[in-house]
């Protein structure tokens, strides 16, 4: 049975510092369901743990009281609105969750890709080739983390934010071999593969950013789609979008990732 795109598991609202969309709240996002037959949906705005220390000061407000400002969520009938987060990997691999708090979330998402944040995440003037490697070790070294996988999901592997030169050139870097470690991994801890990237035209740069997916297809792994929406109009945008990537990858319900 072909995928059916029935779930929204990476959206932020008005809370995270990013957005600030006051059109960004709990209900628009209920909307969004409603009108697209979402049957899943997880709101995940920035997070950083107290009890972990080294946030940087963009992070150090989005703590638990702070996006738990959000709650209690909207509810309406046949939607299941999920409490989650986004948090951070920094460059010395420190998760901005502490294990602990992994219960106090219906769905974690986790960015290894997030690497625009010189200092932060990474040092900041990496070329091409390094950018690859941080790409496989911090992807990596949270697969083999002791996580409750069955809730996390990885998010935006193919994210723009891996390189601000050209992103692409980075993907090239990473071999099929590689590649397919890693997704061999990820499938065997469980984890969710986000699918979460713009691909309108699919022309030839569009086929390097599918080239993961389909060997992390190849390898087993589940899928979940995350619109990564700051504005109601990125929900708009979504469902064709969804769809196309669908088709492109040949998705089957059996290749769905629902957070447990």
């Amino acid at each position: 049975m072909r995928f059916i795109f029935d779930g929204d598991l990476h959206i932020h609202t008005y809370l995270s510092s990013c957005s600030r969309d006051p059109a960004e709240t709990p209900e628009r996002l209920l909307e969004y369901a409603r009108d697209n037959c979402l049957s899943d949906l997880c709101v995940t705005d920035h997070f950083w743990d107290d009890k972990v220390a080294g946030a940087s000061d963009w992070y150090k407000s989005q703590n638990y009281e702070h996006i738990t400002s959000l709650l209690p969520l909207p509810k309406a009938d046949g939607v299941r609105f999920m409490f989650g987060c986004e948090t951070e990997l920094d460059r010395n691999l420190t998760l901005g969750i502490s294990r602990e708090s992994f219960d106090l979330f219906d769905f974690v998402i986790i960015p290894t890709t997030h690497l625009h944040m010189g200092g932060f995440t990474c040092r900041g003037d990496e070329d091409a080739a390094e950018r690859a490697e941080l790409w496989k070790n911090r992807f990596d070294w949270l697969l083999e983390q002791d996580l409750p996988f069955e809730k996390i999901g990885v998010a935006h592997l193919t994210c723009p934010l891996i390189w601000s030169g050209h992103y692409i050139d980075v993907l090239r870097l990473i071999s099929d071999d590689d590649y397919s470690r890693l997704f061999r991994k990820a499938a065997d801890r469980g984890i969710g593969i986000e699918l979460n990237f713009d691909a309108p035209d699919f022309g030839s740069d569009n086929d390097e950013v599918f080239r993961p997916y389909r060997i992390a297809k190849a390898e087993g792994c589940r899928f979940y789609f995350g619109s990564d929406a700051h504005h109601p109009r990125r929900l708009a945008e979504m469902k064709p979008l969804a769809e196309a990537i669908i088709d492109r990858l040949s998705l089957e319900e059996s290749d769905k990732f629902r957070p447990r």
